[in-house]
């Protein structure tokens, strides 16, 4: 569950920010309907293993591509989305429409054909970044203000992060955010951990670093003095930047400033010029999510010369651009983010990269091609009930609870009744008339100039009501959210597919797959940060304090769970950073079954020698059926908010009566947890 704009990575809206809880996928035999055995490692007990006994078969008929850090069930179904995307964008080339400039086929269809054109990007190099560096070197770092809100630079900001977002007190109200500039590596411990594994990750940080910088023109010289400038400035960026565990407190996200406190307080930057620059004079609400690192900034950024300025945003500047350029700039990147810091062993065709682009920037226009051809109506009107099958059922788990007084509960319905639920695709799509594709232009001009109106698409909501019919996915998009400020749960139409969502299978592998996933981003606003957020989705403390005080006492134990599993010689799971995930686990699991029971009436059968509860829970695991190289384990545990499926599966089930149950497992086994020790929230 995230929030936009109100993450702690902010950045300028270049890139789309997801709000997703990743969701999971149901595995099956091509053409198959339900669990396949197949999948099942019958060699493995499953009150030994679960995870291995439900997913074993599938892990060994599906060897790891070696273009992936980690392929599992949620990737086959990825996959054939994207081949779906694939031959709606090739059959687009031959629409009328293709050739009208201004159209949505011809700006989809011409900025796929110009990704891939190896031939053009490979001639032109860095040719088309030559126009940023100018204009960076030529800059004067005295009017800092200035140089953050060109047109040039305006999409990125290598310093600290702003733009427009709801505001979680007022949730019908936009505002604007600042908040922690971004680092290369991504996590602080990267930077402030010594170990073997980031020793190898810092060496070939450096190696990219000099390499895209000789890429660009400069020379040898320049790239070690660049690198050092980065490296220093990044660390001590690192020793400011919010833990992960801090961000995920709301509350300590939220601090009200206007421009006169800014400028007391943070006093490196012209706040007034900034904010005018952007287009966005006389502001009286500035949300602030880390003013401890706008402190270090206000300490960092005097300290660095003209010339350590210009080199920190040329930096900012080529790495942003290495998917847009030749290949050897996308070469360097894939060597250290893909092969060094995940594992994987070769790139991704070109073919699917390239579709990256469009279906990311014309989102909805693609969508809406999508959903005509593979998204009928009755899925739509299924999944309709299954939202409200799932909401009943919620509601009697929080009748139910006994950590819970009256009082707490009655507001807990409110939230529950005011779910929005947005299915398969929005009602209006999005305009994007006003980005152009030009040819004539490069390639990363392009993407540059749609960037650019993203931003001013962003900055132009501020002190207007938030639209909450705005999606935050794209109906391509396999994947759901649960997004807090406005109480929603979307389910794009990608992820409601067969093998996953399938109307031909039985009740309990349907229920015990997207049921789970309906009940996991219902729970999603209940876990320890959703639960902060009210039924309007303002950040308000409807709880009574001793229920405050037993949901915490409950989250910790759970947390302790999953800081128990080793992941890696040496390396924990953090059950913290991925607390709320695990709370939207067990409760997707637990709701859902109720919901499943409620719906057959106690008409289930037994299909294959297996019984309902078996394929529900079978269904479940078989969502997170995978292989994962050791390097993806390691990233995964520092950056991923969501457990290892491994462990979504084996830790989220052993506190689950209804499953030992099911699979007959006892005090002994080691899948077997003493109910003194189960812990039950939602």
């Amino acid at each position: 569950m995230n929030q936009p704009y109100n993450n702690q990575e902010m950045k300028l809206p270049k890139k789309i920010i997801s709000l997703a809880a990743v969701t999971p996928m149901l595995a099956f035999a091509a053409g198959g309907h339900g669990v396949e055995k197949a999948n099942l490692d019958v060699n493995t007990s499953p009150g030994t293993d679960f995870y291995q006994y439900a997913c074993g078969g599938w892990m060994k008929a599906n060897p790891l591509p070696a273009e992936y850090a980690r392929f599992g069930t949620f990737d086959q179904l990825r996959e054939n989305a994207r081949e779906q995307l694939k031959d709606l964008i090739l059959n687009l080339a031959s629409h009328p429409d293709a050739k009208i400039k201004g159209t949505n086929a011809q700006k989809v269809s011409d900025l796929y054909t110009m990704a891939m054109d190896s031939t053009r990007l490979n001639k032109e190099g860095a040719a088309p970044l030559r126009p940023i560096l100018d204009y960076i070197e030529k800059a004067d770092t005295k009017d800092l203000a200035r140089l953050l809100t060109d047109e040039y630079l305006l999409f990125d900001n290598p310093f600290f992060g702003s733009g427009v977002g709801t505001d979680s007190k007022d949730s019908n109200s936009n505002v604007m955010h600042v908040g922690e500039g971004g680092l290369g590596l991504g996590d602080r411990d990267y930077y402030l951990e010594t170990n073997e594994t980031n020793n190898k990750i810092m060496k070939a940080y450096e190696k990219y670093i000099k390499t895209v910088m000789s890429l660009a023109g400069k020379s040898s010289e320049d790239a070690d003095r660049i690198w050092n400038t980065l490296i220093k400035t990044e660390r001590r960026m690192a020793e400011a930047k919010m833990t992960r565990e801090e961000r995920r407190n709301p509350q300590a996200r939220y601090n009200v400033y206007d421009i006169p406190k800014l400028q007391r307080e943070f006093p490196f930057i012209d706040w007034n010029a900034y904010f005018s620059n952007l287009g966005t004079p006389d502001l009286k609400k500035i949300i602030v999510s880390s003013p401890k690192f706008m402190k270090a900034m206000g300490e960092i950024l005097p300290s660095l010369t003209e010339r350590e300025i210009k080199d920190l945003m040329i930096v900012d500047a080529v790495t942003e651009a290495t998917s847009l350029l030749s290949d050897d700039f996308y070469d360097a990147s894939f060597e250290l983010y893909d092969r060094v810091m995940s594992g994987k062993e070769q790139q991704e065709p070109r073919w699917k990269r390239a579709m990256s682009i469009p279906n990311s920037m014309l989102g909805e226009a693609v969508g809406e091609l999508y959903v005509a051809k593979y998204f009928p109506e009755e899925s739509k009107q299924y999944m309709k009930s299954l939202v409200e099958n799932l909401r009943i059922a919620l509601g009697k788990h929080i009748d139910n609870l006994t950590w819970m007084s009256d009082a707490t509960k009655a507001k807990a319905h409110e939230k529950l009744a005011g779910f929005t639920v947005k299915i398969g695709y929005p009602d209006k799509w999005k305009d994007y008339s006003g980005i152009s594709v030009d040819p004539s232009l490069s390639f990363m001009e392009n993407v540059r100039r749609a960037s650019l109106w993203y931003q001013k698409d962003n900055l132009d909501k501020l002190n207007k009501p938030v639209d909450r019919d705005e999606w935050h996915m794209t109906p391509q998009t396999v994947n759901a959210y649960y997004n807090p400020t406005t109480n929603e749960i979307c389910f794009p139409a990608g992820i409601l597919q067969a093998p996953y969502f399938d109307p031909k299978t039985d009740d309990a592998c349907n229920y015990g797959a997207i049921g789970v996933v309906i009940g996991h981003e219902m729970t999603h606003g209940f876990d320890d940060s959703g639960r902060q957020y009210d039924t309007d989705g303002n950040l308000n403390d409807w709880w009574q304090p001793e229920d405050t005080e037993k949901f915490k006492k409950l989250a910790d134990q759970l947390a302790a769970q999953f800081d128990a599993v080793e992941v890696a010689p040496g390396v924990h799971a953090n059950g913290r950073f991925t607390l709320g995930e695990n709370i939207a686990d067990q409760g997707g699991l637990r709701v859902a079954l109720t919901a499943y029971l409620d719906a057959i009436n106690g008409k289930g059968t037994d299909i294959d020698g297996l019984s309902p509860l078996q394929r529900f829970y079978l269904a479940y695991a078989n969502v997170w059926a995978a292989n994962i190289r050791d390097e993806e384990i390691l990233s995964r545990t520092k950056t991923d908010p969501h457990s290892l499926g491994k462990n979504r599966v084996n830790v989220s089930l052993r506190n689950i009566a209804p499953f030992f149950e099911a699979f007959g497992i006892t005090e002994g086994q080691p899948m077997f947890r003493p109910e003194s020790e189960r812990v039950v929230i939602w």
